[in-house]
């Protein structure tokens, strides 16, 4: 039922059950061996891009109209949000889309999952956020900085309050690698549009995106 959206990119094996809302899917770039369930709502934003063996649960949801990245084996759980952009509340401007652009102030940041992190349920990841490889937060949490590597997390905001063991997790993950004959995705080329690690007027991204 997706086939006439045009994603900027479509791997194999990739799964979108019905109900799923995508926006500004051109933007999208979709890997292999991906699940999006049910209920979802999806931004391209300014670049938005899923991984390898990756599942995003019900009623997630990513927004802001940012820069997304998930790395290879991300999970979301349900009810997962991530927010890669927001409108700025200390006066700046009015503050929601039904009012014209001119008269707002909004910024688009980013959020960058890296490989093996593990979202429950209704976790809620603030914009300019870089979680670390095998991290994972727990259910009801705030992210609003970034994770440690391998870390167990919990709270609001969410802070580490143990270690995950990646032994396992990577001899396993270079064995799937070998029988799936799937190339590890590389972000490399994504990474420069995190714009030194901060969110940017709306208007200067502008500038930047237009720019070919």
């Amino acid at each position: 039922m997706y086939d006439e959206l045009n994603f900027a990119e479509k791997g194999k094996h990739v799964t979108l059950y019905p109900y799923i809302v995508f926006v500004n899917p051109c933007n999208m770039h979709l890997k292999n061996h991906l699940i999006v369930s049910e209920f979802c709502w999806l931004h391209g934003g300014i670049k938005t891009v899923i991984g390898n063996f990756i599942h995003i649960s019900y009623y997630s949801s990513i927004a802001g109209g940012g820069l997304c990245i998930f790395e290879d084996f991300v999970g979301l759980s349900a009810g997962a949000r991530i927010i890669t952009g927001s409108e700025l509340i200390h006066g700046e401007g009015l503050t929601n889309p039904a009012v014209p652009r001119e008269f707002r102030a909004v910024t688009r940041s980013f959020v960058h999952l890296e490989k093996h992190v593990f979202l429950a349920s209704d976790v809620v990841v603030h914009p300019g956020v870089t979680i670390g490889e095998g991290a994972v937060i727990g259910s009801n949490s705030v992210v609003t900085k970034d994770i440690e590597p391998w870390t167990i997390n919990v709270g609001i905001p969410a802070k580490p309050v143990g270690k995950r063991p990646s032994e396992k997790m990577n001899r396993l993950e270079d064995e799937l690698y070998r029988k799936s004959g799937v190339q590890p995705f590389n972000p490399n080329e994504f990474l420069p549009l995190k714009v030194a690690q901060k969110s940017i007027p709306d208007i200067e991204l502008l500038k930047i995106t237009a720019t070919p």
